[in-house]
């Protein structure tokens, strides 16, 4: 097997010139990749106690999901705006061009509960500082932040300096 950033397909000019996107997919698609990423992400709460995985939609649900799973833990899915169906709680976010709203069940976390938040990639930190927020407005508690790759330049570990963050991959540019 390979080191797992080697199944990252990287896209120059995308979505526009100077980018390079890193193509979580790639991963997914290649039986090594996908186990190589799930298993990193085991490896990296090895030592953690907690009690339930968040993942937000979509690509936090595909790394999360079957890490809750080989862990026998729960796993409590963050989604867009309007999406569950119970009483949520939301918290809202900056976009490049904008804002987004996420929402989880407001019986998602119980108060004490040790989350564990998972997903594929950190660039900027909006969307999880915005999960943190959520977790900690539940009377949940943030023991670590799980990423498959890392952006490094766009500095999103700032937002979450007070958390432990690790991530399998990272990338210095943006």
């Amino acid at each position: 097997m390979h080191e797992l950033d080697k199944y990252v397909r990287s896209i120059p000019d995308f979505p526009e010139p100077g980018i390079i996107f890193r193509d979580v997919t790639s991963i997914l698609q290649d039986p090594d990749g996908l186990e190589m990423a799930i298993d990193g992400i085991r490896k990296m709460l090895q030592d953690v106690e907690y009690d339930v995985i968040v993942g937000p939609e979509s690509r936090g649900f595909i790394f999360g999901v079957p890490v809750a799973y080989a862990e026998h833990k729960g796993f409590v899915p963050v989604r867009k705006k309007g999406k569950l169906p119970c009483e949520t709680i939301s918290a809202e976010y900056d976009l490049e061009y904008g804002s987004a709203v996420v929402e989880m069940h407001k019986d998602a976390i119980q108060p004490g509960q040790r989350v564990v938040i998972v997903d594929d990639l950190i660039a900027t930190g909006g969307t999880i500082e915005a999960i943190v927020g959520m977790v900690k407005a539940l009377g949940g508690e943030v023991v670590k932040i799980c990423f498959v790759m890392e952006l490094k330049g766009l500095k999103g570990r700032e937002k979450l300096k007070d958390y432990v963050v690790d991530s399998i991959v990272a990338y210095e540019g943006n």
